[in-house]
């Protein structure tokens, strides 16, 4: 079993270079960092935690990408990842070359979670219907992996499209894309669809979901899909239960502050990565 970890990277958290440098020196496999471009002050849409108060954090997020290449930069072996971009808010065309440059430079090391997305206002100055943020999402992903893909690429779709195009570097990974979300028929077409797996969030009611998501592979003509429980509280029994599952790699959940609070959380999860399951 792998053991990852996530933290929302702000302006007033431990530095993320920092952070990656004792992730990988502790053995974990791999970073990830969350995306929001800004939090609009209206609260129309309550927060996904079930909270009143949409924690501070949220407001304070890096850009994962700028922030994923200061971690790659200073680690070897550490995999870096979003958790989540947010794809229907994003240009394709440059988010494609930024994920593919990153993953140049790095030598393979990128993973690319992707999600739909819960702020409706966020959505909105983006231009993006809360409708449509779906198939919006769909789009941008299949024109990137185009772009990665193809030595001339092109995409028309209703909400993506270019013109047969150059596009290098090409990513050394893929990258591999997983989506994050609650299981469900939706989530797991997409999965099914363009993905290489599903991120449950929390990591609850996987081993429910598994045959759904099996089933939607097979339909789709395809291997099943990986599976990465994302942002857990880790346990040795949690994570016996997981690799029981077929289940590689788990990414658990770091609390968002200065070294001092964070360093200790990461100590105690290291325990497990030294004594693996």
């Amino acid at each position: 079993m792998r053991l990852g970890v996530t933290m929302f990277t702000t302006d007033r958290a431990m530095p993320v270079h920092e952070l990656a440098r004792a992730a990988e020196e502790r053995g974990f496999a791999s970073l990830y960092v969350p995306e929001h471009t800004h939090i609009p002050v209206s609260r129309r849409t309550p927060p996904p935690n079930g909270e009143a108060e949409l924690p501070e954090p949220y407001r304070r997020t890096l850009d994962p990408l700028v922030a994923l290449s200061y971690a790659a930069a200073v680690t070897e072996r550490l995999h870096v990842g979003t958790g989540i971009l947010l794809a229907a808010q994003r240009d394709p065309v440059v988010t494609a070359k930024a994920v593919a440059t990153l993953d140049h430079l790095s030598g393979g090391r990128v993973v690319l979670g992707v999600g739909f997305g819960w702020n409706v206002e966020e959505m909105a100055d983006h231009g993006v219907p809360y409708g449509a943020r779906r198939e919006m999402a769909r789009e941008n992903v299949l024109a990137m992996r185009a772009l990665w893909r193809d030595e001339v690429a092109s995409y028309d779709g209703r909400f993506a499209r270019f013109a047969p195009s150059w596009s290098w570097p090409k990513p050394v990974s893929g990258p591999p894309v997983y989506i994050g979300g609650a299981a469900g028929p939706k989530m797991f077409a997409h999965v099914a669809e363009y993905a290489d797996g599903w991120m449950p969030i929390g990591g609850k009611g996987i081993k429910a979901a598994l045959p759904a998501l099996r089933e939607a592979c097979e339909k789709a003509g395809r291997p099943m899909a990986r599976v990465i429980p994302f942002g857990t509280i880790p346990t040795r029994e949690k994570l016996a239960y997981y690799a029981e599952l077929g289940i590689e790699e788990t990414v658990a959940n770091l609390p968002s502050g200065p070294a001092d609070v964070v360093l200790p959380v990461l100590d105690e999860y290291a325990r497990l990565v030294q004594r693996p399951v």
